[in-house]
């Protein structure tokens, strides 16, 4: 019998976190060693927002460097993936049962909020994967749902991946090294609090209840990807924190497994 596997929201940061020594690189890196082999990986990213939900039909989605101004290094990485074409048709099933209307593409690379988290946890590429589009604009609630449908791959021996960020305010950095503002750290906690609780009601109404929600993101596409993995994980699910870190001081680097 092949064994459930997680849903898992996380924080990928900036895309150096591959080259750098730090806390959540290790975590990341170690926690593709520790996690069961998936035979095949759903990946949700935060930078890959569309009109309506898309599934990437690309055999091979080149690596894409969807930034500017870092370190050379950087550009020169390159993530050969490569997709598993009876998984996207599953997926197209999955949403089909649900009511869940499903484009598809040949044309989607991967961009640095997928292959950041990729190349850290699976170095080899040797997993195939399947990438999944963000709706722009749609709810916690209806990002819930899509997370719902995927609910069924976990006993199919698939690994769900949504890679965002627990607070995005790029605006609101400050030097490496310094300590989270009050207004992160109550967001955090908030967050913390109801996902250990199971609090899905709440949460699909966070921009409301969230403490300084806009404050700590200013758009949503960064914390979409959590309401996905949270829908993957059921209403029974176990929330796990499973490291906690931040980045020159708001950028938290939370991470979660939902099972």
């Amino acid at each position: 019998m092949t064994a459930r596997l997680p849903a898992l929201f996380i924080s990928h940061g900036a895309p150096t976190l591959v080259l750098e020594d730090s806390p959540s690189r290790h975590f990341i890196a170690r926690l593709g060693t520790e996690l069961p082999r998936p035979r095949a990986i759903v990946i949700v990213s935060a930078h890959w927002e569309t009109r309506g939900l898309v599934v990437n039909h690309n055999p091979t989605p080149e690596t894409i460097h969807d930034f500017y101004g870092f370190p050379e290094a950087l550009y020169r990485l390159n993530y050969p993936a490569h997709t598993d074409a009876p998984l996207c048709a599953r997926l197209h099933e999955l949403f089909a049962a649900a009511g869940l209307p499903a484009q598809s593409t040949e044309q989607r690379g991967l961009d640095h909020g997928a292959w950041t988290p990729l190349m850290l946890m699976y170095p080899q590429a040797d997993i195939p994967i399947v990438n999944l589009s963000l709706p722009h604009q749609a709810s916690a609630a209806e990002l819930m749902r899509i997370g719902e449908a995927l609910r069924p791959l976990r006993d199919e021996g698939v690994l769900i991946v949504a890679s965002g960020s627990y607070t995005h305010n790029l605006r609101a950095l400050a030097p490496e090294g310094s300590e989270p503002a009050p207004w992160a750290l109550a967001f955090r906690d908030w967050l913390d609090r109801q996902l250990e609780t199971g609090a899905h009601e709440a949460l699909a109404d966070w921009l409301r209840l969230a403490p300084d929600a806009r404050r700590n993101h200013p758009s949503d596409e960064h914390i979409a990807p959590l309401w996905i993995a949270l829908g993957a994980g059921g209403r029974d699910a176990t929330a796990v924190k499973l490291h906690d870190d931040w980045r020159m001081g708001n950028l938290s680097m939370a991470c979660w497994r939902f099972d």
